[in-house]
């Protein structure tokens, strides 16, 4: 889950970060292109709304690295330290 979490979190920001360096000039009608292909062509509100799905799945693969690792943590077999006149003495 870990990786999964950390796949989903590398290629929604290189996406996202593709698709904003490609496509900076604006206007009504927005044509994405990445690497050069044109994708679609959006306005306002589909941008809006695909950069909300953009951000969702980045909270999804945050969440499962988050997940992930605090599972990790808490598999750990924990080694106590015992106290100077406590009940062991």
């Amino acid at each position: 889950m870990f990786i999964l979490g950390l796949l989903l979190l590398a290629a929604t920001g290189t996406f996202t970060g593709l698709v904003i360096a490609g496509n900076l000039s604006g206007g009504p009608e927005y044509t994405v292109s990445v690497l050069g292909q044109d994708i679609a062509t959006m306005n306002t509100l589909a941008v809006f709304c695909s950069g909300l799905v953009l951000a969702l799945i980045f909270c999804a693969g945050l969440s499962a690295v988050a997940s992930a690792a605090a599972q990790r943590r808490r598999a750990r077999p924990r080694k106590h330290a015992t106290h100077p006149g406590g009940p062991g003495r």
